[in-house]
């Protein structure tokens, strides 16, 4: 039986580092998170491994997960972030994976839904940082909205050797019911088996107050129908998902919005495909 994985959480402190992305919108999560807030709630649902993703534009920032990730007991990865359209991502990357702790980095990310260019993932200087990532057989978190996905679509095919993940089904309009436009984009995602996709961060996409489990259904029915039982994975997107539900109503949200499956299924898509994606230690 595999070990269950939260393949996406994070851990900030406003109290020591600026969050650009902190409105006054997220004002109940606008304070510290650490690992002792998170065990608990791992525990309730047994859960046993998470991933740990990066929240700024910050070396600093990755370089003090990938030690809290060596001194946590549940903390399986990293993904963290670099500059990739710097002149010295390689460079970086190797002195990343070179500390003691460099092998708990498993991915990289970048806010590409926050970059002004829609088009900023096809770019030559972000082609370039990602072929870096590629040579150091690290992952690739897309963390896109629908109006990336086509730069997204067009790096996944040119780069077949690099492993990409989608974060949050590209954060789908939930809270309106719309489908058809995000369904468009991410439909041809299902003929690149080196994409895989986070079934993740959907009750904050939702209302936050009246969402229910069948809000998310026909989104993870048409991700599932894309990507199958091997290519998806759970992500509680905690404490972000605070804003609209506990650790807990994340969880079994999932698992009504995906219905009837098989206990293989339910294994690999709540830890196993993780383990094999982002090549975690067991």
């Amino acid at each position: 039986m595999s070990l269950t994985v939260d393949a996406h959480q994070h851990f900030w402190d406003p109290g020591r580092r600026l969050y650009p992305w902190m409105s006054d919108e997220i004002e109940p999560i606008r304070r510290k998170f650490a690992p002792s807030d998170l065990g608990p709630l791992l525990d309730e649902k047994g859960v046993a491994r998470t991933v740990l993703v990066q929240t700024i534009s910050s070396l600093d920032e990755t370089r003090e997960f990938l030690k809290l990730a060596d001194e946590t007991d549940f903390i399986a990865g990293v993904v963290g972030w670099v500059d990739l359209t710097g002149p010295t991502v390689g460079e970086t990357l190797a002195q990343l994976v070179a500390l003691r702790e460099g092998r708990r980095l498993v991915g990289i990310r970048h806010q590409a839904h926050d970059e002004p260019d829609p088009q900023w993932l096809a770019g030559e200087g972000a082609r370039r940082g990602l072929r870096a990532v590629e040579e150091f057989d690290l992952a690739y978190d897309l963390l896109v909205r629908t109006r990336e996905l086509p730069a997204a679509l067009e790096t996944a095919r040119a780069m077949p050797g690099l492993r990409f993940v989608i974060d949050h089904l590209a954060k789908p309009p939930i809270r309106t019911g719309e489908i058809a436009q995000w369904a468009n984009c991410m439909a041809p995602f299902a003929e690149l088996p080196n994409v895989c996709c986070k079934l993740s961060g959907m009750i904050t996409e939702a209302d936050w107050r009246r969402w229910q489990p069948r809000d998310l259904a026909p989104y993870v029915e048409r991700v599932m129908g894309w990507f199958g039982e091997d290519r998806v994975m759970f992500g509680s997107d905690w404490p972000v998902c605070l804003l609209a539900g506990s650790y807990s109503q994340v969880h079994d949200a999932l698992v009504d919005a995906l219905g009837p499956i098989s206990e293989t299924a339910r294994e690999k898509i709540f830890g196993g495909n993780a383990f094999k994606f982002y090549r975690l230690e067991e």
